[in-house]
């Protein structure tokens, strides 16, 4: 199975999630920018961001690809819900697009597999299935999906976890296992370096972390229970 250079550079490497959530003081397009460009020195193969204005001003500030999606809503399919969503990722920079790639019904009507049918057509931009069960990962890779990830297994936002809670390996471990050629990539509550080791152990393509290294509000919040 081929994969694009983009996806084959992605491999065994970390991506980092850079998003702030509505109301934080750090949601500012230059703020989630410059975070990135810090997570690219650290050595980031790419960047996951949510929002318009935040792949536009990250694509501007970084050399490493930008995974873009759209959040709107917080119920059901809120992860680049339309295809409008996902043709506006690609129009402010985004070098792949994330989607929710569960079969839940759509604000559009359309499916997914009609969303990544309608991308293609209009795009070269590739996509990323979000997935949150091992039917969702089956249906990202028969779609053609160029990476397809664990991030919706937990069903339920990472603001939501503790520093203990870790990545679904079950899940991964499966998902590895049906699809051993295809870039299936660990997302969700990989909160510590061991958990990101774990993943890759497990077979993961790349690793995805996020609130741990961009949330400082989690993370300050983890350390004040430790010391209670």
């Amino acid at each position: 199975m081929s994969h694009h250079p983009l996806v084959e550079a992605l491999k065994g490497k970390l991506i980092v999630s850079v998003q702030a959530y509505p109301g934080e003081p750090l949601r500012h397009p230059e703020t989630m920018a410059q975070m990135a460009r810090a997570c690219e020195l650290g050595g980031a193969a790419a960047i996951r961001c949510q929002g318009l204005s935040d792949i536009a001003a990250i694509k501007g500030r970084v050399e490493i690809p930008v995974i873009g999606l759209w959040k709107e809503g917080h119920e059901g399919v809120y992860i680049t819900p339309t295809l409008r969503h996902a043709m506006a990722c690609v129009h402010a920079g985004a070098d792949v697009v994330a989607l929710d790639a569960t079969d839940r019904p759509r604000p559009d009507g359309r499916t997914f597999e009609e969303t990544v049918e309608a991308i293609r057509a209009q795009s070269d931009v590739l996509i990323m299935a979000d997935c949150m069960t091992i039917e969702d990962i089956r249906r990202g890779v028969a779609a053609g999906c160029d990476l397809v990830s664990t991030t919706l297994s937990h069903n339920k936002a990472a603001i939501d976890t503790t520093m203990d809670d870790g990545p679904d390996i079950p899940i991964l471990t499966q998902a590895v296992s049906e699809f051993p050629d295809a870039a299936i990539i660990c997302e969700g509550h990989v909160h510590t370096p061991a958990d990101a080791r774990a993943a890759m152990d497990a077979g993961a393509w790349a690793v995805v972390s996020g609130t741990a290294i961009t949330h400082p509000t989690s993370i300050t919040s983890w350390f004040v229970d430790a010391v209670k």
